[in-house]
């Protein structure tokens, strides 16, 4: 068992202020207790924003490329432990541990890197007529991280704000903390200058006390849409920046000249991806009415082909929930599709008997004949839940993807790649695919409507750290 008893603030692994029983980690396979991290307070999260706010003095003004190399080497300490931090990942979120290998620490890694090699390209100043208009460090960057990826959601604020020159304090989640205590060691063991990071783990009053700080000058934040406007109104109080990465419902467009089987295909796996456990998962699949049917089959072949394991057995291909909570709320979801009249064609609410016990484990669902207005169909489920729902046209497929509250990704397929962009222009979201378009770690990432605001990976989530200075001559 992993245990973590001591924050790492200003340089150093500290106890934290008041003294309380440690939070304990449960795994997603089994259920049982496989690490403790400490619960920490406001007054440590004071201490972290002060460490924030005298280190900021002298990391704003480090030159690029001396944050660069920094960046670099946290990249570097992080690839030499992607095996363990697999294991870690696979173990607390559920994620098969080959494909976490690969997503969870593979994927971070570059978008750390990627923010490295922007330093040397990105203009920090531009003449613009009489004025010089400089980019400069935003300050202390309040974080607060969720469970789903947990290493790629601390890169993913942490990453361009260091870039940026600001100083950071994370809260991540209490559900899948161990790589981020990893993220931490790899920090201090890269010599990232104390107080330039600072890791605070506890509960919600210690996320309410980060949001709220007076002293955090950027607050970013990645959960729930609920949640999301908590922290907004927090923020808000202070005139901080936010920005939000949130919930999503996103819709998968397979138009009436698609390679059906490779939209729905691969529109499966995606929905499935991390067990559904994903904000931008395409968990609305659309499909021409009049091949509804043949689409249905081609899904639940699919789904046949994801089997349901312990995340560190090889022939694993999905694995199980996260926590109790969530594998309760996502099966709760599928007893409200049935009720609701939707076709149940693949999985179900049963807990499967044939896996460890104790274990969080959902069957992958697939619902076919599904209507708009159905819960299924509007709420986020964050669980391995696709619906299927036919439209008679390419009008009322784009109308069925844009009403919903949310608008964080999606996907088009056809098999004329104009029309397919036409379609992807008329979508209210922050990304889509376009017949299965490769992930970018360079494109801007982020929503429309409730979504969020602002703007991850990039430039963009570079711009997100930065404030902008008009100095005239």
């Amino acid at each position: 068992m992993r245990t973590y008893d001591k924050l790492y603030l200003d340089g150093a692994w500290v106890s934290p202020t008041v003294a309380a029983p440690p939070t304990e980690v449960y795994s997603a396979a089994d259920g049982s207790v496989i690490a403790t991290v400490p619960a920490g307070s406001p007054a440590d999260i004071d201490n972290a924003v002060a460490a924030g706010r005298t280190a900021f003095a002298t990391w704003s003004v480090t030159t690029p490329a001396e944050r660069a190399a920094l960046i670099t080497a946290i990249a570097d300490a992080l690839e030499a432990r992607a095996d363990e931090l697999a294991e870690m990942t696979a173990l607390e979120v559920g994620m098969p541990r080959k494909l976490a290998r690969r997503v969870q620490i593979g994927g971070p890694v570059m978008v750390l890197r990627s923010f490295a090699e922007m330093l040397g390209t990105y203009e920090f100043s531009r003449e613009v007529n009489n004025s010089l208009v400089v980019r400069e460090a935003a300050g202390v960057v309040a974080a607060i991280t969720p469970w789903n990826y947990p290493l790629n959601q601390v890169i993913a604020k942490v990453g361009p704000a260091l870039a940026a020159g600001c100083t950071v304090v994370l809260k991540p989640s209490d559900e899948a903390p161990s790589p981020v205590f990893a993220f931490a060691e790899c920090c201090n063991s890269a010599g990232l200058p104390a107080g330039v990071f600072n890791l605070v783990s506890g509960g919600d009053e210690v996320g309410k006390a980060l949001a709220a700080h007076t002293g955090v000058d950027v607050v970013s934040f990645t959960g729930s849409t609920a949640a999301g406007a908590h922290v907004a109104q927090a923020a808000g109080k202070n005139i901080n920046r936010v920005a939000l990465e949130l919930g999503g419902k996103s819709a998968n467009v397979i138009l009436d000249d698609a390679d059906l089987e490779k939209a729905v295909t691969s529109g499966v796996n995606n929905a499935m991806l991390n067990s559904g456990q994903t904000c931008a998962a395409w968990t609305r699949m659309l499909v021409p009415a009049q091949l509804h049917d043949e689409a249905v089959a081609i899904a639940e072949k699919a789904i046949a082909k994801l089997t349901l394991g312990h995340p560190l057995e090889d022939g694993t291909r999905l694995g199980p929930l996260a926590s109790a909570d969530q594998q309760a709320r996502v099966r709760s979801y599928i007893d409200i599709g049935i009720a609701e009249g939707a076709t149940l064609v693949a999985g179900g609410s049963d807990v499967p008997a044939d896996l460890p016990a104790g274990g969080y484990y959902v069957r992958p669902t697939v619902f076919a004949d599904v209507k708009p207005s159905m819960r299924i169909a509007r709420e986020e489920i964050f669980g391995p839940v696709l619906s299927i729902l036919p439209y008679s046209d390419e009008e009322e497929a784009v109308a069925i993807a844009n009403d919903t509250d949310y608008g964080l990704h999606g996907a088009v397929w056809s098999g004329d790649s104009d029309r397919a962009m036409k379609v992807a222009r008329r979508l209210r979201t922050g990304q889509v695919d376009v017949n299965g378009g490769a992930w970018n770690p360079l494109a801007p990432f982020g929503g429309y409507k409730k979504s969020g605001l602002g703007r991850e990976y990039g430039e963009a989530a570079l711009e997100e750290y930065l404030e902008t200075k008009s100095i005239q001559r």
